[in-house]
């Protein structure tokens, strides 16, 4: 099974992805978590590129750049721990491709973006979506208290239509579950665990 959490920065993915895992190897299951991008060598060294503020990407470059991570990523670890009959957990996929940079940075049209995430992802869709949903102020106070990476850098209107993106994709795809990220964790963490 390919479970994937997606949602702004701020969200409170890694806590409710750390909660799923726990809860998922209690039950006697085996269970792999990744980040995008990162989970080999090479996707950890794009994702340094990615992430460092003092490096200006063309939107492009991103694009390419996080796809290249993710075709890695998928290769290297999700196909053998899928094949293993491991349960794969990943901290966003596909989808934050076209949030951030279909719709934040609009860089090419969806349908590029959608071929462009097919080839990356090797085929592979997610069995379940997880959305968390939050409104923007409330991931701007809970990011205020660390240090801001590039794409967290990026600015409000950025992430408003980033936003709008995940918005449209639920609608689109019935695999996403959508959650209110404000709710406290322990709520949030039980609402997942009645979808598996």
């Amino acid at each position: 099974m390919l479970i994937t959490f997606e949602g702004i920065d701020g969200c409170g993915k890694s806590t409710q992805i750390n909660l799923l895992k726990q809860h998922l190897e209690a039950q006697g299951k085996q269970v792999r978590v990744y980040r995008e991008p990162g989970g080999t060598s090479i996707a950890e060294k794009i994702r340094s590129l990615l992430l460092d503020s003092k490096n200006e990407i063309a939107a492009v470059s991103e694009l390419l750049l996080f796809s290249a991570a993710r075709a890695q990523l998928v290769q290297e670890q999700i196909i053998p721990a899928l094949k293993s009959g491991n349960v794969v957990i990943l901290d966003r996929f596909y989808d934050s491709t076209t949030a951030y940079q279909g719709y934040g940075r609009s860089v090419l049209p969806l349908k590029d973006i959608d071929a462009l995430n097919k080839m990356a992802s090797h085929g592979f869709i997610p069995n379940l979506t997880f959305y968390l949903r939050i409104p923007l102020t409330l991931a701007l106070q809970r990011r205020a208290e660390r240090a801001q990476d590039r794409m967290e850098m990026a600015g409000d209107e950025f992430y408003t239509r980033v936003i709008e993106g995940y918005e449209l994709m639920v609608k689109e795809h019935p695999r996403f579950i959508v959650l209110d990220g404000a709710q406290p964790i322990e709520s949030i963490a039980l609402e997942i665990q009645k979808h598996l």
